[in-house]
């Protein structure tokens, strides 16, 4: 169960939210949980999360390790840090910043060599949604984020499908639609590598994911998990959807 802040909380307000979930989050071998922060939160969240379940995850890295490149976050500091998660090919990146699939393999290939995990989302727009190209689409931006990855880095890693249409607006694909996505995710990994690959890769369903909706989601063969936004700002609600199978 992974929340990404985006681009909220402060360190004051981190610190604040951790010691709402301590002693709260299930043990790791239940539920994996993670926490994807702002920059500027991310010295607070690793050390609040010291001694407690709760994994880190850096909201964005470089693909290069160290250089020129103002206003970036690199991948090896990140590591050096303690994080251990780095969320790449959100939609907001490629839509806002214009992000290409190159850079998100960048990205990944980045990540990996510096010891982290990637946590690679694809997802297409309503419109993509309405014309019926959602399966192409989807294939074609897992594939390119993974050009050059071993299956023994992809079983690693993590893909979340989050329809650009379900993130922020109140809409949830139903778990019927989202498990339908995410075992496409699957096939195309399956297609890209083998049966064991595809079987080992988590995939998480993101968009307007909430303790309401959390268990018909998370029941579904084929979701292992959920990349959630603004529920997961709130302690009480990233409490209850962390222990969403009690």
């Amino acid at each position: 169960m992974a929340g990404n802040w985006k681009m909220n909380k402060n360190p004051k307000e981190t610190a604040e939210f951790l010691d709402g979930v301590k002693g709260k989050l299930p043990a790791s071998d239940k539920v994996e949980t993670i926490i994807a922060a702002p920059a500027i939160d991310l010295t607070t969240l690793v050390a609040g999360a010291e001694g407690t379940p709760l994994k880190t995850a850096a909201e964005n890295s470089y693909f290069e390790n160290e250089g020129a490149f103002t206003g970036e976050t690199s991948p090896k500091a990140l590591k050096e840090m303690g994080l251990d998660y780095v969320v790449i090919g959100h939609s907001e990146r490629r839509g806002y910043f214009h992000e290409t699939d190159e850079d998100i393999n960048k990205k990944a290939k980045a990540i990996l060599a510096n010891g982290l995990l990637p946590i690679i989302c694809c997802g297409e727009s309503l419109e993509q949604r309405e014309a019926g190209q959602t399966n192409d689409w989807i294939a074609y931006q897992v594939a390119g984020a993974l050009v050059g990855l071993s299956a023994d880095d992809v079983k690693k890693s993590v893909i979340a499908y989050e329809p650009i249409w379900a993130i922020g607006t109140g809409k949830t694909a139903t778990a019927d639609q989202a498990q339908e996505v995410v075992a496409h995710v699957r096939a195309t990994v399956k297609k890209l590598y083998d049966a064991e690959t595809a079987d080992a890769v988590r995939i998480l369903y993101g968009g307007s994911v909430k303790p309401a909706n959390v268990k018909e989601l998370m029941s579904k063969e084929d979701i292992d998990g959920g990349l959630v936004g603004g529920a997961s700002m709130d302690p009480e609600s990233f409490v209850a959807l962390a222990n969403y199978q009690d």
